[in-house]
């Protein structure tokens, strides 16, 4: 945390544009502390608070475009030899995720920006398939401006009570997280089960 503070300290509003990319490759920190942290310094007058909403929401495409980058670089064909090694996921899965990408993948993509933990993820799926650099930007940029405004206004008004989001919202990244675990946990027994039938 004293990190970010520093960070915004030395290089105001563009600093918590770095922690915020960062955040998105690396997540130790989640948003949901660095954002209310820039709008309570925002508060304080030390940033600007359209400043910080425009650099957070620069630090967070640039985050999402080197997951993007990494997605794009494994790329379908590879992904699917990826598939066919592992025991319990086929090519087809692969193919019927990629299907789903194409017809869903812009609001997956802008929603995603919202979610914790999905924020991150979403952006490999996006390169594997394919999905126009143009097009990915355009929408991580809108999730991201509305996520990012959210938080920061949230820190601005709570001023010394910032921390206040990321205790409310820590329970949502919980549940994300268990809701992730069950979806693999349901997949791998059901795997189990098909092929011993």
């Amino acid at each position: 945390m004293e990190w970010i503070t520093r960070l915004m300290e030395a290089l105001g509003s563009p600093g918590a544009g770095l922690a915020v990319a960062l955040e998105n490759v690396f997540p130790p920190v989640p948003s949901e502390v660095i954002l209310p942290l820039a709008g309570f310094t925002a508060g304080q007058g030390k940033i600007s608070l359209i400043a910080a909403i425009l650099w957070t929401t620069a630090g967070s495409v640039v985050g999402a475009l080197v997951l993007y980058g990494l997605g794009s670089w494994l790329g379908l064909k590879r992904m699917r030899r990826i598939a066919d090694k592992l025991p319990f996921v086929t090519v087809s899965d692969v193919d019927k995720a990629d299907e789903w990408f194409d017809k869903h993948g812009t609001k997956a993509v802008f929603v995603g920006r919202m979610v914790p933990v999905v924020r991150s993820l979403i952006s490999i799926p996006a390169g594997v398939s394919g999905m126009p650099i143009a097009k990915f930007t355009l929408y991580t940029a809108a999730g991201s401006l509305v996520w990012n405004t959210a938080l920061i206004l949230a820190g601005y008004a709570l001023g010394e009570n910032y921390e206040l989001v990321d205790r409310y919202l820590g329970w949502v990244s919980t549940a994300v997280l268990a809701a992730l675990t069950i979806a693999v946990v349901w997949f791998v027994v059901s795997r189990v089960k098909a092929r011993r039938s």
